[in-house]
């Protein structure tokens, strides 16, 4: 798979299978996939993953399906037929990862469990992501991203005080298992080349990989009976950290350090508050954080971001303007950066897409190959299982692939 015009990836030579769909099993999937892995993707044949559909589509397929499967292999592979089920044991048994994303039991159902394929490859990766784990009182009840948001604690205090939780905008409980995901194949991938080769099971709950970023949440509640709230843009207990207002819109500053909080009162004409003994530390500004807000917005109203911007940036203090897509697409730091990637799909066209986070400089990960079409690799997929032109064809003819 790899090509000789880019230098070799980081993960060449791992091979993954992917049985998950929509967003949190495939996220896992890209990553691993931009660092040189061979993602073999199995889809539904007819119907293939339903990312393929959503949101805006171009030219028959959705333009998200050409950064979350960018640098996969499609094999369209009907897993409900035993034939398929065979199929699937035959891609697994040659495979350093599995990637799934189904509600717990399915799997085992179709005679895919744990305890069938690490006796047929011993050395398997298996990341399961689900709503709630795989075990506890809860495993066998539906989970998307947003559920998880909400029983990890994030959704409570996204919003303004006193008004329904807002979403944060995107799937971001979807995408941080499949972070935590990622991290634990890549632990369980070293594990066995230092340990003797077995594999294991890395059991991911949306929820859970939710709570884990929650910072001081749970143990300000255990040790003070404090249960945090939303604080709309503010930073609750720690002070100056918030959303301002300008003539031509908001800029967010953060001037909590305090050094910084001195250099962004001197800025805005306000050394009374910056030479105030009481405001030296953090929690003499929380306590005070309504009249430096006010201090800060009352500079702030009557200029314009980029007056504002400049002049905290020179004298070093945090800040920056709320991105649209438009910005980001315009912004000289992201195309410096290599964040900003022009992609050719197979459907025609080019489409301008994320970069690969996070940058090794030694092994850089790359886009080997656009998103697939569904089904584009079956052929050759099946192939390289040993079955003929013929096999395939007679699967085909079966519906047990397309």
């Amino acid at each position: 798979m790899h090509n000789d015009a880019m230098p070799p990836g980081a993960l060449e030579g791992v091979r993954v299978i992917e049985m998950g769909q929509l967003i949190a099993g495939p996220f896992a999937g890209k990553t691993l996939g931009e660092f040189g892995a061979d993602v073999i993707k199995i889809e539904p044949p007819g119907t293939g993953d339903p990312l393929r559909n959503w949101r805006l589509i171009k030219d028959g397929t959705s333009v998200w399906w050409q950064v979350q499967s960018r640098n996969k292999r499609s094999i369209a592979l009907d897993l409900r037929s035993a034939e398929g089920q065979d199929i699937a044991r035959r891609l697994i048994a040659q495979a350093d990862v599995l990637i799934e994303n189904f509600r717990p039991g399915t799997l085992e159902g179709w005679g895919l469990g744990w305890d069938q394929l690490s006796t047929l490859n011993p050395g398997l990766v298996m990341l399961r992501i689900s709503g709630y784990g795989q075990t506890g009182p809860y495993r066998d009840l539906p989970g998307f991203g947003a559920i998880g948001e909400a029983m990890g604690g994030l959704r409570h205090l996204t919003g303004e005080p006193g008004r329904v939780p807002v979403r944060c905008g995107i799937s971001i409980g979807d995408t941080l298992a499949a972070l935590h995901g990622t991290i634990g194949v890549l632990t369980a991938l070293y594990h066995r080349k230092v340990n003797g080769g077995r594999g294991q099971v890395i059991d991911v709950a949306l929820h859970e990989a939710v709570f884990n970023v929650m910072e001081s949440l749970l143990p300000e509640y255990s040790a003070f009976g404090a249960v945090r709230e939303p604080a709309g843009s503010a930073l609750p207990g720690i002070a100056p950290s918030n959303a301002y207002r300008c003539t031509d819109g908001v800029v967010l500053v953060a001037g909590n350090g305090d050094s910084i909080f001195k250099r962004l009162m001197q800025t805005i004409g306000r050394d009374d508050l910056g030479n105030d003994p009481g405001l030296g530390s953090n929690a003499g500004r929380v306590a005070r954080v309504s009249e430096i807000d006010g201090a800060i917005e009352a500079w702030t109203q009557v200029r314009a971001v980029d007056d504002v911007l400049q002049q905290l940036g020179e004298a070093r203090v945090p800040a920056g303007r709320v991105y649209t897509a438009k910005d980001i697409a315009e912004d000289p730091h992201y195309r410096a950066r290599d964040m900003l990637l022009k992609q050719s799909t197979r459907e025609g066209y080019e489409v301008d897409v994320p970069g690969i986070v996070p940058k090794l400089l030694g092994t850089p990960g790359t886009v080997r190959s656009s998103a697939p079409r569904l089904g584009d690799d079956t052929d050759a997929v099946l192939r390289e299982l040993g079955l003929s032109v013929e096999d395939v064809a007679a699967l085909r003819g079966r519906k047990v692939v397309s």
